[in-house]
């Protein structure tokens, strides 16, 4: 299976009314239907956004930094994982991972962001073979953003 490097955009509403931004991957359905990845991992970061929800300029760098390692880390290799979705606004950030194996997917994580200071992250597992998750995703993708 090829990854490519193909995402789309749309935007969501938090339970508070909040805009969400959505960076959803695309043309993954091969993964999708390989049924190797069967569980989704999501990592969250709350931050003190700025009047709209957003990170600061400063936070965002350092969330980006912390993204492109993560996908090093979890795609390049071995394709361990693979970032389906990425959401921002509400004074936080979401990265949404599915994997083959939840338990080799954290020892990754905390070996990839061992070089950063303790990052306020939270992760959430669950068993999702469906994709649903993405299926919402993709719901909201809008090509004229």
């Amino acid at each position: 299976m090829r990854l490519g490097d193909s995402w789309f955009d749309g935007l969501a509403e938090n339970e508070n009314g909040q805009i969400i931004t959505v960076h959803g991957r695309d043309e993954i359905d091969e993964f999708m239907q390989s049924g190797k990845y069967r569980e989704r991992a999501e990592i969250s970061w709350k931050y003190e956004g700025d009047a709209h929800g957003m990170p600061s300029e400063k936070v965002a760098e350092l969330m980006e930094s912390v993204e492109n390692t993560l996908r090093r880390a979890m795609e390049k290799k071995d394709k361990l994982a693979i970032l389906t979705g990425v959401y921002t606004g509400g004074n936080e950030k979401t990265w949404v991972f599915y994997t083959r194996t939840v338990r080799v997917f954290g020892e990754r994580l905390n070996e990839a962001l061992r070089d950063f200071e303790l990052l306020p992250i939270t992760i959430y597992t669950e068993i999702d073979q469906d994709w649903g998750e993405y299926q919402e995703m993709r719901e909201t993708r809008n090509d004229e953003l």
